[in-house]
């Protein structure tokens, strides 16, 4: 009975609703109060365009390509050409002068190179923008929004973060507000003002798609959804506030156009490397010599570090600060002056960020166990090429025991030239790698070095640490191959 009672009410209140919503009584007008209400809820970017849209510029470049003699005369090629395509000689065509006796210093001839953005970074002139757009330019001209136009001066450029800073002659200039990177959250509203395509002073908007994106060896990029083409490199990225949060610089495209991602610069990133270059013309930074690699999750629970984090150590250059320090390959550095590493891109941007000279500590996980070494941080210089070993020797008798058959491995001692020559102390060479070996990605040449943490010195230790091996488990093994080292999972054959 109640159950029937509550199936009227129901009934009249639905009977009841139909009625005002036939008759309009439901229906809220939309009153231009509502709607402004409305509109304010949405992001209104004018005002931030006239605040910040007069610090943003074009800047134009133009390169000088050597000039085509004027002489007025083809060269023998080319009369050729009309020899045999329109069966007659190219009419004699009077020269502007005298062919001169001796060879003319070239001529050059300035050609536009292409067109870029970039903001006012002080009142007295100091331009950021990005390096690839002044990359190669003979000149830079900056135009200014009330068009006035200036020939520009680089300071300098730093390909690796791709930062540049140009001087133009003028004061009393709009600068623009540096923004608090640690305060952009993903989802958050965002700006940019550039040239693309050469269109001046172009406003596009959307929403921070994501934070510290690793594309690249020094920067963590800031994604957004924000329109960026060809012409909007070196642009501001600006928040809600008004203030400069990036540098635009990349975008993911498959068409050369824009596809709904794009890449800037953090701008607090961008400002410690202008401040080199406003001070030096050139950017510092710290290395320590080592090659890095991820730490798969297999590799960490095989060595007991719990979770895949840290930077493994593949090679040590010789004579670096690494090598000094005591760094080796195999070692997984897991903090930095006391900063943990949680992946391999977090080393090189707090080593680069360290002034050379500085006494710093490197915390590695080696052998179960971890240890701080001493590092004194040196300057970065370019890479040296990695060298291979030519010299081959006659092995000692390779190693094939039921241990190691059932990995796919034969073994052999290394001689004291190629421990020499290697710098090595230990380690026994592959001598053919079969079945599960060949899955784990070992092959002919290797170097072992350890097997389960365990070093190996020789043939008998490698035999001696894979009797002690689990058979249920699979085996962790560092191996060196050429330069540089790296951990493989054997998962013996059954």
């Amino acid at each position: 009975m109640m159950f029937r009672t509550e199936r009227n009410r129901v009934r009249s209140f639905l009977v009841a609703g139909a009625f005002m919503l036939a008759s309009g009584a439901a229906l809220l007008p939309v009153t231009p109060a509502s709607a402004q209400t409305q509109a304010r809820v949405l992001p209104d970017f004018t005002d931030l365009v006239d605040q910040v849209g007069p610090s943003v510029v074009n800047i134009r470049t133009v390169e000088k390509v050597a000039e085509r003699d004027g002489s007025g005369e083809m060269d023998e090629e080319m009369q050729e050409f009309f020899r045999r395509f329109f069966g007659q000689p190219l009419p004699n065509i009077p020269r502007q002068g005298p062919r001169p006796n001796r060879p003319q210093a070239p001529q050059e001839e300035a050609r536009p190179r292409g067109v870029g953005s970039g903001f006012i970074l002080t009142p007295d002139g100091f331009v950021m923008t990005n390096a690839h757009v002044v990359d190669g330019a003979s000149e830079v001209l900056v135009t200014l929004v009330d068009k006035r136009e200036f020939k520009a001066k680089i300071v300098g450029a730093d390909k690796r973060t791709d930062v540049a800073v140009v001087k133009i002659d003028a004061t009393n200039l709009p600068a623009v507000k540096v923004g608090d990177i640690s305060k952009l959250r993903v989802g958050e509203w965002v700006m940019a003002i550039g040239s693309p395509f050469g269109l001046e002073n172009t406003v596009t908007a959307g929403i921070v798609s994501a934070k510290q994106r690793d594309t690249g060896d020094y920067l963590p990029f800031i994604q957004t959804d924000v329109a960026i083409n060809p012409g909007n490199s070196g642009g501001p990225l600006i928040n809600m506030r008004g203030e400069v949060v990036g540098i635009n610089s990349q975008i993911y495209s498959r068409s050369g156009g824009f596809m709904g991602i794009s890449f800037s610069i953090p701008i607090d990133e961008a400002i410690r490397v202008s401040d080199q270059l406003r001070s030096n013309g050139r950017v510092s930074r710290g290395r320590i010599g080592v090659q890095i690699d991820q730490v798969t999750k297999d590799v960490a629970e095989s060595l007991g570090l719990g979770k895949a984090q840290g930077a493994l150590v593949r090679g040590v250059e010789a004579g670096s600060p690494g090598e000094k320090a005591g760094i080796e390959p195999g070692d997984i550095i897991t903090r930095f002056d006391g900063k943990a590493i949680e992946k391999p891109s977090d080393l090189p941007r707090l080593v680069g960020n360290t002034k050379p000279g500085t006494k710093s500590t490197v915390t590695v996980f080696r052998r179960g166990n971890s240890r701080d070494l001493s590092v004194v941080i040196a300057e970065i210089e370019p890479d040296k090429p990695t060298r291979t070993s030519e010299r081959e020797e006659q092995p000692a008798k390779p190693s094939a025991s039921a241990a190691a058959k059932s990995l796919g491995l034969a073994v052999s001692d290394l001689t004291e030239a190629q421990k020499k020559e290697l710098k090595l102390k230990g380690g026994v060479k592959i001598e053919s790698a079969t079945d599960a070996a060949t899955r784990a990605g070992l092959r002919e040449g290797d170097i072992v070095l350890a097997i389960n943490n365990s070093e190996v010195a020789n043939a008998k230790e490698f035999e001696s640490a894979l009797v002690k091996a689990d058979k249920n488990k699979p085996v962790s093994v560092l191996f060196r191959r050429g330069e540089w080292a790296q951990y493989a999972l054997i998962r013996p054959s059954r």
